[in-house]
């Protein structure tokens, strides 16, 4: 008898250290802990406060995670585009990789996995901060891969930011902007 398989989502996120690359897969990871059984979380970060580099993995799955460290992940999330020529051989082939284009230099040299630019700093920067760039790629990361629903992320986002609701609000509709690029980008 085949075992079932059931679905499980890896994802890698990295970027430079102040661009929220650390809250993003926190949240992530939080809202996944009501759904999964299993959630791993884990953080990694240059010993500069800002501006070195920054990373995290998040692996949500209803069947136990071998090991938390992962070479490559079926989804990379580059918040930093001039990040690619270093992480472009940690996504799976047939993977996924949404990168902020702001700073998107070169074309990846494989051709086996799905490329995807994103504008989430022109978004962000119309909202006047470029500090939401993480929650507005997360959002279309959570509305093409589907690891949870939206919903999730949002109450995670309450709970989180609850005692500060100018911020709140500013993060929420950021996600919820990140979702609607998600399913303009699934259209097309």
């Amino acid at each position: 008898m085949l075992k079932e398989t059931r679905p499980k989502f890896e994802l890698l996120i990295a970027g430079l250290g102040g661009m929220g690359v650390l809250v993003a897969g926190r949240l992530l990871a939080s809202a996944g802990a009501r759904t999964y059984k299993h959630v791993c979380w884990v953080p990694s970060y240059a010993t500069e406060r800002r501006g070195g580099l920054s990373e995290c993995t998040v692996v949500l799955s209803h069947d136990e995670i071998a090991s938390p460290i992962l070479s490559k992940a079926q989804a990379v999330m580059l918040l930093d585009g001039s990040q690619l020529p270093a992480f472009e051989s940690r996504v799976r082939p047939g993977g996924l990789m949404i990168v902020e284009s702001a700073a998107l230099r070169e074309s990846p040299s494989r051709t086996d996995f799905r490329l995807l630019p994103v504008s989430g700093l022109d978004i962000a920067m119309a909202m006047g901060t470029a500090v939401v760039n993480n929650l507005i790629l997360l959002g279309v990361y959570t509305e093409l891969v589907k690891p949870l629903p939206a919903a999730e992320i949002e109450t995670e986002l309450e709970s989180t930011f609850a005692d500060r609701r100018p911020v709140l609000e500013r993060n929420r509709e950021a996600f919820r902007k990140g979702v609607e690029l998600g399913k303009e980008i699934d259209r097309q």
